[in-house]
């Protein structure tokens, strides 16, 4: 039975639909939205696999380990770990939900109560941010009853309530940074927080690591977990994970809070919701022109000059910054090693080398591909292969000024894997940005997130390059620490990929500002 229009749930039904577009389906021939052919399979696959993985893993659990108490404790750590990924979407759906969807304003024009209107909008966000972790965690919920352990359902229970949660969390936030900033500082600094949020529990998890331990860190550590008030098997601290496991009282618990917090976020703050709408109408203003006469300063070089404005065209977008430089965030476990103790073992080089070439390719994107002026510039009275090098060079230099002090450092320390990493980090990053030069596509700069369904082959090459040359990187350093003659052959079949797809690459070149 269809909802009647204007009804709740018909809203409902259309941020649904939204929803569910936003996972990558396809337009037909007819021009209706219908789910792609090639979509289609791919989830259904995905499913299978994770159904597959989810039988695996509880299945060697057993009947009596999948009712083990100790359980609660790794469930409740993946529970609040999930919470603030959760949050960090929560935070970027809010901001799509009050200054990027656009309909908001004909929504409130029309007779639609704003407290319906509110109430709605604030589930569609919720539903964005369960959706990942239903489809991840669901097929073990599923695969649970399967063996008998219905138990397990409360999975489905305790996703959808801190989804809940942490979808009322970020609408406040929203809402309390449109109050103190103002509707345009929120936009940019709600996606940035957004951004990084997530990446910060992975800097909490690697504390440990950036710490020196004695002897004794250990027996404190688990004096401190064998606190039974604390850390027993009956503390209030393990209640996420007794509700997974399908405890009815915290599973009960988990329901009612989301849902007060559902029925308080929207009691409270529609009006100011309404309010914040009415300051997001006005943030695209133009600037009023200034009293004094504009100056232009030009550098002595074409080169200088478009390098430099490049610079400042990603700078001025705090959003994009957050975006690309997200990954300098997993630098910091990597590089706290080698600034301490100037170790550099093999592991450590190639993931150096892999995620410096992913900052590469991201910015040589935004640099290149993302121009928003391409036929001005190929109509520009200019040479062409020196835009093309002053491109080239915005989005590699960035990443190797942040890679030299801490590689200086390493080859005073440790000579030979210093120098072996510099070759490793300088070739990856001038792969990854000859790559995107040479098959890149023009795309707008709002396609980052999703460039990589844009242009399969430019993603394939570059991820490709990347592992080839981080694979060279591990075993140069293993090579010159042990010595294995294997070693020689497989360094020489990998710098020849890392090659062959250069020249692939180059092969498939693309004429591109």
């Amino acid at each position: 039975m269809s909802a009647a229009p204007g009804s709740i749930r018909w809203l409902l039904n259309h941020e649904l639909r939204m929803a569910w577009y936003g996972m990558g389906m396809g337009v037909d021939k007819a021009g209706k939205r219908r789910p792609a052919k090639g979509n289609v399979v791919i989830w259904a696959g995905a499913a299978i696999a994770l159904h597959v993985i989810a039988f695996a893993m509880l299945w060697s659990l057993g009947n009596d380990g999948m009712n083990d108490g100790t359980l609660i404790v790794p469930l409740t750590a993946m529970a609040l770990v999930c919470a603030t990924f959760m949050l960090s979407s929560a935070l970027t759906a809010s901001v799509t939900a009050l200054f990027e969807r656009g309909d908001l304003d004909l929504l409130l024009s029309s007779p639609l109560p704003s407290r319906s209107i509110f109430a709605v909008r604030l589930l569609g966000v919720a539903v964005v941010t369960a959706m990942p972790y239903l489809c991840l965690a669901g097929p073990f919920a599923n695969v649970a009853l399967v063996l008998g352990h219905p138990g397990w359902l409360g999975l489905y229970v305790v996703i959808c309530a801190g989804a809940m949660l942490m979808a009322c969390t970020g609408m406040l936030l929203t809402l309390a940074l449109v109050r103190l900033l103002g509707a345009r500082r929120t936009r940019v600094v709600a996606q940035v927080v957004g951004a990084i949020a997530g990446a910060f529990i992975f800097l909490f998890s690697q504390a440990y690591n950036f710490t020196r331990h004695d002897g004794n860190t250990g027996p404190r550590l688990l004096g401190m977990l064998a606190n039974q008030h604390l850390f027993g098997p009956h503390s209030a601290l393990w209640l996420p994970g007794r509700a997974i496991l399908g405890a009815p009282v915290p599973l009960l618990g988990a329901a009612l809070l989301a849902s007060l917090a559902f029925v308080l976020t929207v009691g409270r703050t529609h009006r100011f919701f309404v309010h914040g709408l009415q300051q997001a109408a006005g943030i695209g203003r133009v600037r009023a022109r200034p009293a004094n006469a504009l100056r232009f300063h030009f550098r002595g070089s074409l080169f200088d000059t478009v390098v430099v404005k490049e610079w400042r065209l990603i700078a001025r977008d705090p959003h994009l910054i957050a975006q690309a430089l997200l990954q300098l965030i997993y630098l910091v476990p990597i590089l706290f090693p080698i600034l301490r103790d100037g170790v550099a073992g093999p592991a450590l080089g190639a993931a150096l080398t892999l995620l410096c070439s992913s900052l590469t390719g991201s910015l040589t994107w935004i640099v290149i591909s993302a121009e928003d002026a391409p036929d001005l510039l190929l109509s520009a009275p200019a040479p062409r292969r020196i835009l093309q090098l002053a491109k080239l060079a915005a989005a590699t230099m960035p990443p190797l000024l942040l890679i030299a002090l801490p590689l200086l450092w390493l080859i005073v320390r440790a000579p030979l894997s210093g120098l072996l990493f510099a070759f490793t980090v300088s070739a990856a990053v001038l792969s990854a940005g000859l790559i995107v030069l040479w098959t890149g596509r023009p795309a707008p700069r709002s396609d980052f997130k999703t460039r990589a369904k844009g242009n399969f082959l430019s993603t394939a090459l570059e991820m490709t390059s990347g592992f080839c040359w981080g694979g060279l990187g591990w075993l140069l350093v293993a090579l010159a620490t042990e010595g294995a003659a294997w070693m020689v052959f497989a360094s020489a079949a990998v710098l020849a990929a890392a090659l062959g797809l250069l020249l692939l690459a180059w092969q498939q070149r693309r004429r591109t500002t």
